[in-house]
């Protein structure tokens, strides 16, 4: 009850809701109001009368996305109505603005019929450099996509499928390569016929799984081909070919289990009976289909995500959507295509097998993220998804040819991106640079040291330094092996150097008036 009444605190405390609009431009003084508004105003409207390209120069077009709901669907509670959802819309401005710096204006449409949803966004068009739809059930959610995408110009995502998907395919892409399976082998199974269910399997299925591999299931049991009741078109698309008809029945011997659905959906005896090294997304919020607690108690070899913070392998949509939303409007992209995702699935894999900064691991209490079976995605609050995915999206787009406005320094974008994380980081770029231009030698002693060895492979990486390690030449290689990092740099093991005796005179030279003696200096060193 206390963390209920913490959140009606917060949303209520001092100006209400989540969000506001600020000014870009000064208003304080007559010239202000005149360029502002009238009489000013009138030459910016002019010149996008003639040519419409520029309202992306003087509007805040080309950073505005609208959120756009009619609550039908809200988090896991049903259909709460167009107001009922608007904190969670709010909400959603507060995640792009963080994470992407992108401004939101929420919309919440009090209307179940999906065309007068259809005609709103389309009218809304000239304003928004892209729409984000969100929590609209299923079926029309899929119809009001596919129509828009067809009939607009810009971007639209509708984050439920398509942001499940995304996060939950990279995350699939880890695990199978931690238990050394093929995806074109695996046999999937899919619980949960909605919007984000639809859209994981149409992405698993574009990572390679195979459809006759796929089993899909809902409230009524194996979605199979010659099925009735429950049925619409696009569940019809997974309809398998399969004696099962239960869930039971489904999961034994799969090696993924893909969980949209609720609560308690997965039983113990499920997981015992699926393919050794099982996969499982339990993925339903605020609560599981089955708690890693209780996946582990059936079997060690379980890999387990779910939608929540206090587990490990949170899939968590914050990961996609302000990033990918980044990267279309920064091309000014007409469209999010499929290669667009694909492109931020893969993305999102390869950052989660890198060394986690130690930046990110203060953020999460100082606990250690390795790419593992505990670690196959990476965290919300890790600065560097705004590199990767970004730039991943608009590299897709144009190699697609939907970006209206290419990218020509793709180096300096990814600056760019840095520098709007906060000022200290587009200072400390300014001084990589500088260092990058002319590379110099730096000697670490303790050259052992965990800190002391990430710190190396960064430098080399980046291609800031030229770092020398200093200590035990045994201990070092055995630490980078406990590492797991491959790094080729000099190693100066003063047991073994000629100038240590050199260096241990000058020492005892130094201090012999302190009480240094000549063979402390040379234990010393």
């Amino acid at each position: 009850m206390a963390k209920f009444k913490d959140s009606l605190e917060y949303h209520s405390s001092g100006r209400k809701g989540k969000i506001e609009v600020i000014s870009t431009k000064p208003c304080q003084t007559a010239a202000d109001l005149s360029l502002a508004y009238s009489p000013g105003v009138a030459e910016p409207c002019l010149a996008i009368q003639k040519n419409p390209e520029d309202a992306y120069k003087y509007t805040a077009k080309g950073n505005l996305v609208a959120v756009v709901s009619n609550g039908t669907a809200v988090l896991g509670l049903g259909n709460l109505g167009a107001l009922a959802g608007k904190p969670v819309m709010e909400g959603k401005g507060i995640l792009f603005k963080r994470f992407a710096d992108i401004d939101v204006f929420d919309i919440e449409l009090d209307t179940e019929d999906p065309d007068e949803i259809i005609k709103a966004c389309q009218l809304l068009e000239p304003t928004f450099g892209g729409i984000n739809l969100e929590d609209i059930k299923a079926p029309e959610c899929f119809y009001i996509e596919e129509t828009l995408k067809k009939t607009m110009k810009i971007p639209v995502f509708h984050d439920d499928q398509h942001g499940t998907a995304i996060i939950s395919s990279a995350a699939l892409i880890n695990a199978l390569m931690l238990v050394d399976k093929n995806i074109e082998d695996i046999r999937i199974v899919v619980n949960g016929a909605g919007a984000s269910a639809n859209s994981c399997a149409k992405l698993a299925i574009a990572l390679g799984v195979k459809p006759n591999n796929m089993i899909m299931c809902d409230t009524k049991g194996v979605i199979y081909k010659g099925r009735t009741e429950g049925m619409n078109p696009y569940k019809e698309l997974f309809a398998a070919d399969t004696r099962f008809r239960t869930l039971e029945e489904a999961a034994a011997g799969a090696d993924v289990l893909f969980g949209l659905s609720a609560k308690g959906a997965f039983t113990p005896a499920m997981v015992a009976s699926m393919a050794p090294n099982p996969i499982i997304f339990a993925m339903a919020n605020p609560d599981p289909e089955i708690t890693p607690e209780d996946a582990h108690a059936v079997r060690q070899d379980v890999i387990i995500a779910t939608g929540r913070s206090d587990y490990p392998n949170q899939v968590n949509n914050v990961l996609g959507f302000p990033f990918i939303f980044r990267g279309a409007l920064d091309v000014r992209a007409t469209c999010i295509n499929e290669e667009m995702k694909l492109a931020a699935v893969k993305a999102l894999a390869e950052l989660a097998r890198e060394e986690c900064p130690d930046s990110v691991c203060k953020a999460y209490g100082n606990q250690k993220f390795t790419y593992g079976r505990n670690y196959i995605i990476p965290k919300p609050f890790d600065p560097r998804v705004l590199l990767h995915v970004a730039p991943a999206i608009a590299r897709a787009a144009m190699e697609t040819g939907v970006a209206r406005q290419p990218i020509e320094d793709m180096a300096k974008y990814i600056e760019h991106l840095e520098s709007t994380q906060g000022k200290s980081k587009e200072i400390m770029r300014m001084i990589i640079n500088k260092a990058k231009s002319d590379p110099k030698s730096i000697a670490f002693p303790e050259g052992d040291n965990e800190k002391i060895i990430r710190a190396a492979k960064e430098l080399v990486e980046e291609g800031i330094a030229k770092p020398i390690l200093i200590g035990d030449h045994k201990k070092i290689k055995q630490k980078m092996a406990e590492l797991n990092i491959d790094l080729d740099v000099p190693i100066m093991d003063p047991a073994e150097s000629e100038l240590t005796e050199v260096y241990a005179a000058e020492l005892y030279k130094l201090r012999q008036r302190k009480g240094l003696t000549l063979s402390e200096s040379q234990r010393i060193l």
